[in-house]
C-alpha cells in the first residue's frame, strides 16, 4: 500500500467508497482533528466526518482517536469513507402554513427552525417531509431528496418560500431566479443606528476557508452578490431594516450585513452578541438570527402573470421588538407603523 496518497479508491467491499491516508503538516499542528479533516477533505460535511470518528472509522497513528484530537505535525490519519444508500425523503405528519396552493406551486410560511431539505446528520423532520405529507407528490427535478425545492432558506430564518408541485413548474421557476426576476424582500434587525436611509451591498461571497459553515466576503474567488438595504426604523442602537436579494448567495445577507460592520441580531456566527445589550438592559436570548423572508414576487408558471405573496412577520420576532421597543423607551405604535404592510 503506497505510504500516503490523497484518496485511495477500494475496489473490493460494498461498504467502503474509499480511503484517505493524510500525514499532518506544520500548518495545521494543534488543529482539532474533525475541522483538519474538514479542510482536508471539503467533500466531507463535519458532521459526517464526526459520525466516521465515532465509528472508529478514524485512525491517529494507527489507533482510533476522537474529534477533539489536537493533530500533531507528522502524524499519519487515516480515515475510511464508506458509501451511505441513497436518500429518499419520506412523507411526515408535521403542520405546516401554506400561504397559497394550486395544481403547479405552493407557497409555505416556514417556521424558523425547520430545515428546508434533508442533509447531512438530518433525514426527518424537514419541510420536505411535511409537504410530502400534505400534498402526496412534488417536483422530481431537483433529485429524491429535494422534491419540489427550488430555492432555500436557512434553518433559522422565517417566512415565504416557493415550491414546485410538477417539473414543468420547477424549470418556470428555476429559470426566473437564475435570470434574477424574483422579488425577494426580507426584514431584519441589525446592531448599530444606520448613517444612511438607503443603500446596497455588492461583495462578493465565498465559503471561508478556516470554518467551512460559514461564508466570507474576503476571498477573490467569491461569487458576485447585491443586496440592497433600507431603514424602517432606528430603535436604540439598533436598526430595523427591508432587504432586497438580487442574488442568492448562501447567507448573503447575513455574511453582508457583517462585512460592513452591522451584524444580524440573534447571528452569533458572524458576530452578534448572543445577549445584545440595548440602552445598557440585556434583552433576552432570541436563538435565531433576526430574519424574516417577508415577500416574494414571481411570473406564475401556468397562469402567466405576475404574483407576489406575503408572509406575516413572524411572531417570536414582533414579540421581540416589542422588548426592546420598551427597553429604549420607545412606543409600539412607532414600531406598528414602520412595519404596516408586515404584520
Amino acid at each position: 500500500m503506497p505510504a500516503n496518497p490523497r484518496n485511495e479508491r477500494l475496489s473490493t467491499g460494498e461498504s467502503a467508497a474509499y480511503t484517505s491516508h493524510l500525514r499532518v503538516t506544520a500548518d495545521a499542528d494543534g488543529e482539532r482533528l474533525d475541522r483538519y479533516l474538514v479542510a482536508q477533505l471539503p467533500e466531507l460535511s463535519r458532521t459526517r466526518i464526526q459520525e466516521l470518528i465515532a465509528e472508529e472509522r478514524v485512525l491517529v497513528a494507527g489507533q482510533p482517536a476522537r474529534a477533539s484530537h489536537r493533530v500533531v505535525e507528522g502524524e499519519s490519519v487515516q480515515i475510511e469513507v464508506l458509501s451511505r444508500p441513497p436518500l429518499t425523503a419520506e412523507a411526515e405528519d408535521i403542520p405546516i402554513e401554506l400561504l397559497y396552493e394550486d395544481d403547479d406551486i405552493v407557497v409555505v410560511n416556514k417556521p424558523a427552525g425547520m430545515i428546508v431539505h434533508s442533509g447531512a446528520g438530518q433525514s426527518r423532520g424537514t419541510l420536505v417531509n411535511a409537504l410530502l405529507h400534505r400534498l402526496g407528490t412534488l417536483s422530481s427535478t431537483a433529485g429524491p431528496i429535494r422534491p419540489g425545492i427550488v430555492h432555500r432558506l436557512d434553518r433559522g430564518t422565517s417566512g415565504t418560500l416557493v415550491v414546485a408541485r410538477n417539473d414543468a413548474a420547477h424549470r418556470s421557476l428555476s429559470q426566473q431566479f437564475g435570470a434574477r426576476e424574483v422579488e425577494k424582500i426580507y426584514l431584519t434587525l441589525v446592531h448599530g443606528r444606520m448613517a444612511e436611509d438607503t443603500g446596497m451591498i455588492q461583495l462578493p461571497v465565498a465559503r471561508d476557508l478556516l470554518r467551512r459553515t460559514r461564508m466570507t466576503t474576503k476571498r477573490r474567488e467569491g461569487r458576485e452578490a447585491h443586496t440592497d438595504w433600507r431603514v424602517l426604523a432606528r430603535i436604540g442602537t439598533l436598526t430595523l431594516l427591508e432587504i432586497q436579494l438580487h442574488t442568492g448567495r448562501t447567507h448573503q445577507i447575513r455574511v453582508h450585513l457583517a462585512a460592513v460592520g452591522h451584524p444580524v441580531v440573534g447571528d452569533a456566527v458572524y458576530g452578534a452578541p448572543r445577549e445584545p445589550i440595548v440602552q445598557g438592559k440585556k434583552l433576552s436570548k432570541l436563538g435565531r438570527p433576526f430574519l424574516h423572508a417577508a415577500r416574494i414576487g414571481f411570473v406564475h408558471p401556468t397562469l402567466g402573470k405576475r404574483v407576489t405573496f406575503r408572509a406575516p412577520l413572524d411572531e417570536g420576532l414582533r414579540t421581540y421588538l416589542e422588548e426592546i421597543a420598551e427597553a429604549v423607551g420607545a412606543p409600539r405604535a412607532s414600531i406598528d407603523a414602520a412595519l404596516q404592510e408586515y404584520l
